[in-house]
């Protein structure tokens, strides 16, 4: 790698023990690549070339990191950016392309914008085509929805497309060019159309793609060009919208990106009023959310991103703001609330401190980049984090004991402790004392352990904030020690853990003589030292307590005598915690703490004998980890002892042969099995012993014995020929050096990692071929003795060899060479080379010795054969040899599940332990040696992509034997390695599918029923497993499809069994789930090729660039391929019609293939004419399933056979001559209804009732288009183009001949609609779009030729009331209106002079079950279309939905069809929408309920177009403000009244007088007001301050069922009025109406005052807050209702004062709490007849607010609460209601701290308590 820089490598593989020979390996890798991926798309071959080389280019990035120079990152992101933008490239390759460039873009500081830009319009195109397709929906493209991954990364990819692609463009968007961001605005400002959901898609797109990080110098070019437009906006939407979270993810990534460069000031208030309001917290009474709320919620990852970057800068204005936030939520965070707000909660808390991480590492520790820097100014000082963690300490110490778990509050305390670890640590110290005492709490236990062990680190690392915490380590790991407790489980692992974190960091050394020895300790040092001196007792206490562990588990006698030798899933568990935390104790120890410890091990294990099971393995267990440590010190002890045991009972030549031997042999053959699994050079001393037993042993007769000799063989063998670390110390050599303790916490350092490697010397592998030598060969002779009939064993016998032969592969495999020889020819035709890569391992096989591979690979083949010939019931063996063949293939030294497993837990304990603070991989040392080692492993792993070879398909086709065998347990696992080797080997499945099929195939006439279910369960995994190779190839596809429904003719197939008609189901669901279009037209841009040059340029690659001929040759090979796979399509859809013409094919196969054929429409290629025939046929088959499969079909087809239309492109300026003078600066921004839109707008003056007419209106049919602003052009149909009244039949292709034969044929046509008018499900059915697509496509492709056939059809179904008739009459209806969109006047004339009778009739017909059906019809068939072409229907609607003939309900129907179509016109229409109100506003009075909400919910929409939106106009449609003034005009009757009653009964409709019918129109009104509050964007509040008075005086107080429905819209009303949105010049209006209600005679509405003030204050919280005047307002209101007459009042001004108390909305002070006190002194007059009610009122109120005080803190003891409970308690005896208020409030104090009374008693003197628990306790009885 001479004079290349590497962009950025993988640093663990410097530490590999074979590094040396890693950068050349690296160096030909990349050149081999290199060369090979250019050398593919210079001969344009997309597949198998780019593809297979472009996997490879994965396993790069994976195996060494970006080990390439910058010009080589850049030509490879360049090449992958057009391969992923090629126009037509099937979905799957596109979507490999871009996982591959994500990985690529990775790092972005790698690459600065100055080094790449990348145009953002391809990707625009690319995210268009693909999200927002328009045939997907039509099944006319298939996308893929999830892949399976290769090797452990699963967690960083996405899966489903649109996942990918928006990963794909968050990493490209770094380097669009500045100018992008105008170009995108252009692009998308005239789509901002509120009422749209095109709104939706624009703000998402902004989101997606605008660039916010850019150098200081271009933000002119960049946010500054949208950020007010697009802030404004936000600002002014008040009821959460679904597309504003995507403006707020837009602003909070803008804002993370730009820390310094934005003001974010003057909207901090609302922005945390919003935050806190997305938060959907239930306050006050009556706890009614608005449901959007619930939906639209922002995302919680953004919102902390957004928080995080407005902390800190000159006065930290966004910090008071959060301080306020969580003291306002605290209560919501104690374990006993919880609600469906708890994860959000939970989430912003957990990932606040961690985002706040995040930053102060960007701004103090992170490597300098080229992106910009946060301004000196800006930064976080210590003195803003502290107050951040104050703020944030509350919450957490709370959340730790939530009722879902503590892990929340662990993650976020572990990172407020590497903030600021002495205000963090503290407290949970204390909280973890507290439970380490107490017995009875065992949950506050694992709560506090686990939120200390994610602290350990800040804990225990010096550092100079918080030094005082390491003389808390011995304190905590003695304090730990009860917890090993055999009683309860999750005590023990969470102690086991605790225990483990500690010591990891802290060497366990006795260091209590330093200080005599070092004179430079400080204090806190020789503290330490004379601690340490307690390390040795800990140890020791801690293996007493896992010894009574272990003896409280032993496998008790009763399991013992019934053979269930297998540990419960808690043993196994407890047994990994106790043996991983016994092997970081020793490994940590001092020499001499280790011996004493090791010795007293010793003596446990060998003083009794353990049973194998439970104890056994634990004890074991131990003594392995003991060994691990220091193996020569320990080995010296338990080997001689074990070999001198076993070899002493097995000299009796008798016990050989017994099938049960004695406890004492087993124990110390398990004890010795698992003392071998150390440092194998130690283990050379002992080879004659370990030798002579194991040959002995493993020849025992005893199962169980031999089963642990072979363990024994196995842990030997891997112990001698692996390569891995030896020791884990947390620092590199002993600990006898420096001073230990300043050792503590410290971190490894990757550059001096200084691993002691264990690497096979030449004399361990001696050892290991001489143990194969004397093991393994001879049961390979005595195997094939047994086959060849020589010397037969019987089934036990063969059982046993097969265990050695298994154990020795397992043990040896990493020094046996893989299986190698030719590989299979002509798999795959390609001009690129498909070969495999070699990696080194660090083991270099010698050709010398016997390659015990490939014997006992033909040693298991020839026992194979036997086996399944002679006795093919003896399944364990076949199980076994199973296993040997998948070994064979994979295993060289590690297996896959087992890394996977280590791989997981590594980044869990990574995680817990890391520091992202200071980043740069501060990791433990442990950690990180794990780390190096699992990238040896992985190396070992990357197989995929080998080449096939001859052995490989031998192995596989006897493991396809094996799949289909008699047994089921030999099938499925035999079918999962043969899945995992197709999935490994390349291309191995062209070879190995079309064997399977053989056996599916009806001329195969052996076939047994085992045989066939085995095949098909083949299938089912080559879908799942490595399902990717198997449905990307049309060959395979090809053969596979047609064999599957085939097979249903096999004399083998039986739908009798559930079993198999279940599988073929599987089968068919699993194709459907994962198909996805697979390509045809494959080409390869010029500008690919382009680049390919440019690589092959660079220096080293390899190959020399293809010739002229080579590339011409490409060139050709790429068209016949293309011509080719065309050809391949269509065969496979004719064998699948081929399939479908035989009679005998039963019916689920019949459709299984109609589904087949359903997956291959595409639209690049038309479906061949026999298919047309078939699918129009099947639209009236017998099987209502291929029915429905046929419906889209038939509409897919029709979508392939539209003809294109003419478009013209035509600048709206030339249209209206005053478009283009109001030109765009931004002052003139002017938004809404203006001059130069309003030639959209419908007009009832100047409808198009003429051809002339017709033909000169320039329609535009999407409604968004002019609203915000115009686009420079807009596409329209060309109206020069005059529309063919209809294709001539012999124009008509073969596909449009046979539809226009069937639908012209009456019976066909009579069939048809007699199925459609069926019911399918009674009351479930409702309108299908499939069914309005295929009418909508017949009418678009054909005109109007079908109309006479289907009208008498029409007619009748029309005056059929029958629900399943109307539905049909619907669907046609709106199919027919969209298809007539392009037709000429003449024609659409006509058809509504036909359709507007049928649609009357239709409407007098309808019914609850069809109204529904009616309103989506109308709405789609106006769905996207000019008004003015639809004004026929229009004006039939208007015609008078509240005529009253048909009672009620057809009146709600008719409004509910006309809002239908309303609404999908928006805002062109205000002339209808000013008739509707005009016509409606003198039937408000309506007397029927349901009409009353219909209307409700029409005025909704008649005032959604008014709206206050930024430099909107004011709207010409009707304005809310001049319809309450008039309604006011008519209620002003009940203003004057005092109560209001309800007098309308539904019967008397006759009385008229004024109050009767202003009753009437409130109840219109009321509907009005719930149905508007979710749904409009903004609220007019002042003109629903002007209905407040009225609200007030009707809400009931209480919540009663039985109240009437006007009460009960009242109360909903005003709580739904209460949750709005107010802006700052609101707030003094609000208030007064308030303050006017609270002198209201009637107490119900000064009660109701209070509720309304509890939630409007929460939900507008900030915005209040920063305007005094009106806090001061609110406090006087509150205190003025304290004193009213009516106690109910008072009791609520208590509750409500306490409620703003508790969000800090005004301080407590001592202003506040004299005026109380004073209050709560009044006087009482002596006498007790007349008390003076004034007095006691006051007297009360005084009460109550002191005691407001004290419900105000529920959770802890602030310094002014025991005086104020003194004062409270000297009221017990005042009279009623006092007496009352006191006791209440008394009882509340001691539930809410009774949790947590040992800390709280701590804040009051002895007198204080004395009095307390007087007053507390309750009185006894009997006194």
């Amino acid at each position: 790698m001479v004079g290349i820089i590497p962009q950025k490598e993988i640093v663990y593989n410097g530490l590999l023990p074979y590094s040396d020979r890693l950068d050349r390996e690296a160096t030909e890798l990349l050149a081999e690549i290199k060369a090979n991926l250019c050398r593919a798309v210079l001969l344009r071959e997309l597949w198998p070339g780019v593809a297979f080389w472009s996997r490879k280019l994965f396993s790069f990035l994976k195996l060494y990191g970006r080990k390439f120079s910058k010009e080589d990152h850049i030509l490879f992101i360049k090449l992958l950016y057009e391969l992923v933008t090629l126009p037509n490239l099937e979905p799957h390759m596109m979507q490999c392309y871009a996982r591959l460039l994500i990985q690529l873009l990775k790092k972005k500081e790698l690459l600065a914008r100055d080094d790449l830009q990348l145009p953002w319009r391809p990707l625009y195109d690319l995210y268009e085509r693909i999200i927002y397709s328009k045939t997907e929906h039509l099944g006319l493209i298939w996308l893929p929805k999830y892949v399976i991954l290769p090797l452990h990364r699963q967690d960083c990819l996405p899966n489903s497309v649109d996942h990918i692609l928006k990963a794909l463009i968050k990493s490209c968007r770094l380097y669009f060019p500045a100018s992008s961001t105008k170009e995108m605005l252009d692009e998308w400002r005239p789509l901002l159309c509120v009422f749209d959901v095109v709104m939706q898609k624009a703000v998402s797109n902004m989101e997606l793609f605008l660039p916010t990080i850019m150098p200081p110098e271009e933000h002119s070019q960049g946010f500054q060009l949208w950020f007010d437009e697009l802030m404004n906006l936000w600002m002014s939407v008040q009821n959460q919208p679904s597309w504003e979270g995507h403006l707020v993810n837009l602003f909070a990534r803008l804002a993370n990106d730009n820390i310094g460069y934005v003001d974010w000031t003057p909207y901090i208030p609302t922005i945390f009023t919003r935050i806190l309001r997305s938060l959907n917290l239930p306050v006050g009474v009556s706890q009614m959310v608005a449901p959007r709320y619930l939906t639209n919620s922002y995302d919680i990852g953004y919102l902390v991103l957004w928080i995080t970057a407005l902390l800190g800068g000159p006065g930290n204005p966004a910090q008071k703001e959060l301080t306020c936030l969580f003291s306002s939520i605290a209560s919501f965070y104690h374990p006993s609330n919880h609600g469906r707000w708890q994860s959000r909660l939970m989430r912003l808390l957990q990932r606040l401190p961690a985002s706040v991480v995040r930053r102060v590492h960007r701004e103090r520790h992170a490597a300098p980049s080229w992106i910009t820097l946060v301004p000196e100014c800006q930064r976080l000082t210590d003195a803003d984090l502290q107050e951040f963690t104050r703020s944030l300490t509350g919450a957490a110490l709370l959340a730790m004991f939530s009722k879902t778990g503590s892990t929340d509050a662990a993650y976020a305390l572990q990172n407020l402790a590497l903030l600021t670890p002495e205000l963090a640590i503290p407290p949970v110290l204390e909280k973890t004392y507290a439970a380490m005492e107490t017995l009875t709490e065992p949950h506050t236990l694992t709560a506090t352990l686990s939120c200390m062990i994610g602290m350990a680190r800040s804990l225990v690392s010096p550092n100079n904030h918080y030094p005082e915490g390491c003389a808390h380590v011995l304190p905590l790991l003695m304090g730990s020690l009860p917890g090993v407790d055999p009683n309860d489980f999750s005590k023990c692992m969470i102690t086991f853990q605790f225990v483990t974190t500690f010591t990891t960091l802290v060497p366990l050394v006795d260091c209590s003589s330093a200080p005599s020895q070092y004179t430079d300790l400080s204090e806190i040092e020789k503290d330490l030292c004379s601690a340490s001196a307690g390390f040795e007792d800990f140890v020791l206490q801690f293996l007493d307590r896992c010894f009574a562990l272990i003896d409280s588990s032993t496998l008790e006698q009763t399991r013992d005598e019934t053979e269930t030798d297998t540990q419960t899933h808690l043993e196994s568990l407890v047994e990994l915690g106790l043996s991983s935390t016994v092997n970081t104790i020793l490994t940590q120890c001092s020499t001499e703490i280790y011996k004493v410890a090791l010795q007293k091990l010793f003596n446990f294990a060998t003083s009794s004998i353990f049973e194998t099971c439970v104890s056994g393995r634990m004890v074991a267990d131990m003594c392995r980890a003991a060994v691990k440590c220091h193996p020569a010190e320990s080995l010296r002890l338990f080997v001689p002892h074990c070999c001198s045991v076993i070899s002493h009972i097995t000299d009796n030549e008798e016990l050989q042969n017994e099938d049960e031997l004695d406890k004492e042999l087993l124990w110390n053959l398990q004890l010795l099995s698992e003392v071998t699994r150390v440092d194998g050079e130690q283990l050379l001393k002992y080879q004659g012993d370990l030798e002579q037993i194991l040959c002995v042993c493993v020849r025992l007769r005893c199962k169980r014995a031999y089963t642990l000799a072979c363990s024994l063989l196995e842990h030997t063998l891997r112990s001698l020929s692996l390569i891995y670390p030896k020791e884990y110390r947390s620092t590199s050599g002993g600990f006898d050096t420096d001073l230990p303790i300043r050792d503590w916490g410290r971190a490894g350092d990757v550059a001096a990692l200084g691993v002691c490697w264990h690497v096979p010397s030449q004399e361990e592998e001696n050892f290991v071929f001489h143990l194969l030598f004397r093991l393994l060969h001879p049961e390979l002779q005595r195997i094939k003795g047994h086959v060849s009939g020589d010397q037969p064993m019987t089934r036990e016998e063969l059982l046993q060899s097969l265990a050695i032969v298994q154990h020795c592969l397992l043990g040896a495999g990493s020094l046996l060479s893989p299986l190698d020889g030719l590989h299979v020819p002509d798999l795959v035709p390609s001009m690129a080379n498909l070969g495999e890569i070699k990696l080194h391992v660090g083991v270099e096989y010698d050709e010398s010795r016997e390659n015990y591979r490939e014997s006992i690979c033909q040693t298991m083949r020839l026992l194979l054969h036997h086996i399944l010939e002679h006795s093919e019931d003896d399944t364990k063996s076949l199980f076994v040899i199973i296993k040997i063949i998948s070994d064979l293939m994979f295993f060289r030294g590690t297996h896959k599940k087992e890394f996977d497993s280590r791989w997981k837990s590594f980044t869990l304990v990574k995680k817990s332990m890391e520091n992202r603070l200071h980043g740069k991989k501060q990791h433990i040392r442990a950690l990180l040696i794990d780390r190096v080692l699992l990238q040896h492993e992985m190396r070992k792993l990357v197989v995929e992509g080998s080449e096939y070879k001859v052995v490989h398909q031998e192995l596989l086709c006897d493991l396809l034997l094996l799949s289909t065998s008699t047994y089921s347990q030999v099938r499925s696992r035999a079918q999962n390695v043969l899945m995992t080797a197709m999935g490994t080997f390349s291309f191995s499945y062209r070879d190995i599918i079309p064997r399977i099929l053989q056996m599916l195939s009806p001329q195969h006439t052996t076939v047994t029923e085992q045989q066939f279910k085995g095949a098909l369960y083949c299938l089912l995994g080559a879908h799942s497993g490595f399902g990717l190779a198997s449905a990307r190839d049309w060959d395979c596809v090809g053969e596979m499809w047609p064999a599957l429904v085939r097979c249903g003719l096999s004399p083998s197939m039986t739908l009798e069994k559930p079993s198999i008609g279940r599988l073929l189901d599987d089968i068919t669901d699993r194709i459907h789930r994962q198909h996805d279009t697979i390509g045809i037209f494959f080409t390869v841009s010029e500008r690919c090729v382009e680049i390919a040059y440019e690589i092959a340029q660079t220096p080293r690659p390899w190959l020399e660039v293809p010739s002229k001929e080579e590339m011409k040759e490409g060139i050709q090979r790429q068209r016949i391929r293309n011509v080719v796979a065309a050809r391949k399509y269509e065969k496979l859809v004719n064998d699948l019609l081929d399939c479908l013409e035989d009679r005998d094919l039963p019916w689920k196969f019949e459709h299984m293939a109609t589904d087949l054929l359903a997956l291959l429409l595409r639209d690049d290629h038309p479906l061949p004419p026999d298919a047309v025939l078939y699918f129009t046929q099947s639209l009236v088959h017998d099987s209502i399933s291929i029915r429905k499969v046929a419906i889209s079909a038939v509409a897919a087809i029709l979508k392939q056979l539209k003809r294109p239309r003419k478009k013209v492109a035509v600048k709206p300026s030339d249209i209206s001559e005053y478009t283009h003078t109001v030109q765009r600066s931004l002052l003139g921004v002017c938004v809404g209804d203006r001059e130069g839109n309003c030639w959209l707008q419908y007009d009832s003056n100047n409808l198009p009732l003429t051809q002339e007419q017709w033909d000169s209106l320039q329609c535009v049919e999407k409604t968004h288009w002019g609203y915000y602003s115009w686009p420079r052009e807009i596409m329209i149909n060309a109206a020069s183009e005059k529309p063919q009244d209809d294709l001539p039949y012999e124009e008509m292709s073969e596909g449009e001949k046979i539809i226009f034969e069937y639908f012209s044929d009456p019976e066909f046509i009579d069939q048809l609609i007699e199925f459609l008018s069926l019911e399918e499900r009674k009351g479930k059915d409702s309108f299908n779009p499939r069914r309005f697509c295929l009418f909508k496509g017949l009418f678009r492709n054909y005109g109007d030729v079908f109309l006479p056939l289907l009208w008498p059809h029409l007619e009748q179904l029309a005056s059929d009331p029958h629900e399943s008739s109307q539905r049909c009459v619907c669907e046609i209806t709106a199919g027919l209106i969209r298809g007539s969109k392009h037709w000429n006047f003449s024609k659409v004339d006509r058809l509504w002079q036909l359709l507007c009778p049928l649609i009357r009739t239709a409407l007098t017909n309808i019914t609850v079950e069809t109204y529904a059906d009616w309103g989506t019809c109308i709405a789609t068939a106006c769905e996207g279309r000019d008004p003015r072409k639809l004004h026929w229907l229009f004006e039939l609607l208007m015609e008078s939905p509240l005529s009253g003939e048909g009672g009620s309900f057809r009146d709600a129907s008719l409004l509910y069809v006309l809002q239908g179509g309303l609404a999908q016109q928006q805002w062109r229409v205000s002339e209808l929408l000013h008739r509707l109100l005009a016509y409606l506003e003198p039937k408000l009075t309506q007397v029927y309920k349901n009409v009353r909400e219909r209307i409700g919910s029409v005025l909704t929409y008649i005032f959604m177009i008014d709206v206050a939106l930024p430099h909107t106009r004011p709207t010409i449609s009707p304005h809310v403000a001049e319809f309450v003034t008039r309604v006011l005009e008519r209620l002003k009757p009940l203003t004057s009244e005092p109560e209001i009653h309800n007098h309308v009964h539904e019967e008397n409709t006759h009385e008229t007088d004024e109050c009767t019918q202003a009753v009437k129109l409130l109840k219109t009104v009321l509907k009005w007001l719930m149905a508007s509050a979710g749904r409009t964007f903004t609220t007019p509040v002042q003109q629903q301050l002007q209905l407040l008075p009225l609200l007030f005086k009707i809400a009931p107080v209480e919540i009663d069922e039985s109240y009437d429905e006007m009460k009960q819209d009242a109360r909903t009303c005003l709580s739904l009025m209460s949750q709005g949105l107010l802006y700052p010049e609101h707030i003094p209006m609000v208030l007064a109406a308030l303050e006017e209600m609270a002198g209201n005679r009637s107490w119900h509405a000064r009660y109701s005052v209070l509720t309304y003030l509890q939630i409007m204050v929460f939900y507008n919280l900030f915005t209040l807050l920063s305007l005094p005047a009106e806090v001061l307002c609110i406090r006087k209101l509150v205190m003025q209702l304290l004193l009213d007459e009516q106690l109910e009042v008072r009791d609520m001004a208590c509750t409500t004062l306490s409620g703003l108390l508790q969000c800090q909305f005004f301080p407590l002070d001592s202003c506040l709490q004299t005026q109380l006190q004073t209050l709560s002194q009044t006087c009482l007059p002596k006498a007790r007849g007349e008390l003076a009610s004034t007095d006691l009122v006051r007297r009360h109120a005084g009460v109550l607010g002191l005691s407001a005080c004290i419900l105000s803190s529920p959770y802890d003891v602030p310094h002014w609460m025991p005086q104020i409970l003194m004062d409270l308690s000297d009221h017990l005896n005042d009279p009623q209601p006092i007496e009352m208020t006191v006791k209440k409030t008394l009882s509340e104090f001691r539930r809410t701290h009774h949790d947590n009374w040992q800390e709280h008693r701590q804040c009051f003197t002895d007198d204080q308590l004395l009095v307390l628990t007087n007053l507390l306790v309750s009185p006894c009885y009997y006194a």
